[in-house]
């Protein structure tokens, strides 16, 4: 298997397309915040994702950029941050979540640090900041305070825009992912066994994408095996100590994380004798996806695609069974903005990757998911998870 990296070009090449974008909207300075939930935003454009704390970066219209880290994760972060010129600040603010404080040598507060950027950029007169549902009250308010008169913007539409399409660089990355969570599939799943917990084939999928190269498991969730119909509701799971059972329905999602990127599987699954009307809802489910992913190509606005999965499930009866066809973007998260519906008939685009979510809910004996991720070429949608499609016709047909 191929294990490629991201080398520190590709991070100036996004820094140098942010920065036109910059110019355009007359904004001088950029601020991007991640923690946990959202941890591509700082690692998208130097590399450096943080073990156990939070991130920023400081990106001025031109100059040096600034890499944030906090007390704990600094060393790292000396290693992992691939920008060059750049330079790396520690800052308690963005320590670990309990307050505890590290008696570090050279660190400074936020308020230093935005006025050590003041001083060197005086005419900085509008900031955008990026993360705008996690970014800390109390690095704003000090960013206000330093830069008073100053317009603050909302930058998260531009960043998340920006990432939508997959670079060469990329694109590499995500096969290498894709690879990754498809083997595991192939490899766990014959192993899984009745009377099993749902941690213990949770465990399974971790061990596994471990020993095949992943850096984590999917940005999003830990592996879920939602079972029987009871669990198998509950959209997102986390596991239980519950035994599985023969004849009823597994309903599986895990995915992986490879230097940043991320790929997703959700699979249906029963163990022994399969009951005739699962086999036809997943069927219909999975010819359902088939169907919507053929039209998903280049130039196509997305509602042809959303309308087309739903336009099936009507024609077989079962629409009143699916709360949402899911069509999203992937990458650094396994679902990200900017978001594909009907209403904003957003057009697919070569290059992007692209998630179909067949999602079936509320049926007597249970729910499920089928998932896949798709890379948008030239030719059409290409299924880039494999499992599913070997695994389901000879499951359930």
């Amino acid at each position: 298997m191929n294990y490629p990296k991201i080398e520190g070009k590709e991070y100036l090449r996004r820094i140098e397309c942010l920065r036109k974008q910059m110019a355009k909207d007359g904004v001088d300075l950029v601020v991007g915040f991640s923690n946990l939930l959202e941890i591509g935003i700082v690692r998208y454009y130097c590399g450096f994702a943080p073990v156990n704390e939070s991130a920023a970066i400081v990106i001025p219209a031109e100059g040096q950029v600034v890499v944030c880290s906090g007390q704990a994760s600094f060393d790292f972060c000396e290693v992992e941050n691939k920008l060059p010129e750049s330079r790396i600040a520690i800052l308690p603010e963005i320590g670990e979540v309990s307050g505890f404080e590290y008696d570090t040598e050279g660190q400074l507060d936020f308020e230093e640090l935005f006025n050590q950027v003041k001083s060197e950029h005086p005419s900085v007169k509008k900031i955008g900041f990026i993360g705008r549902l996690i970014f800390p009250a109390i690095i704003m308010d000090k960013m206000r305070k330093v830069f008073a008169g100053s317009t603050f913007v909302d930058y998260d539409d531009v960043h998340y825009e920006q990432r939508i399409r997959k670079s060469p660089a990329e694109i590499e990355i995500l096969k290498t992912n894709w690879d990754i969570t498809s083997a595991m599939f192939e490899n766990v799943v014959p192993k899984i066994e009745v009377g099993m917990t749902e941690r213990h084939i949770g465990g399974m999928f971790e061990a596994e994408m471990m020993s095949l190269g992943a850096e984590s498991y999917v940005q999003s969730f830990a592996p879920m095996v939602a079972t029987g119909q009871k669990n198998s509701y509950i959209s997102m799971y986390r596991n239980s100590l519950r035994r599985i059972e023969e004849g009823e329905i597994l309903n599986l999602a895990a995915g992986v994380s490879y230097e940043g990127y991320n790929g997703i599987i959700c699979s249906p699954l029963v163990l022994g004798e399969i009951p005739q009307k699962i086999k036809d809802a997943v069927m219909c489910a999975y010819d359902a996806l088939n169907y919507a992913s053929e039209k998903m190509t280049a130039g196509t606005p997305c509602d042809v695609v959303l309308n087309a999965y739903t336009e099936y499930l009507t024609k077989y009866g079962y629409i009143d069974y699916c709360p949402y066809g899911s069509l999203h973007s992937t990458g650094m998260l396994e679902c990200e903005a900017p978001t594909f519906t009907a209403a904003n008939k957003r057009v697919i685009e070569e290059n992007m990757a692209i998630c179909i979510d067949a999602y079936f809910k509320g049926m007597e004996w249970g729910s499920f998911r089928i998932e896949d991720c798709y890379l948008i070429t030239a030719n059409g949608a290409k299924r880039m998870t494999t499992y599913n499609d070997k695994a389901i016709p000879r499951i359930f047909k």
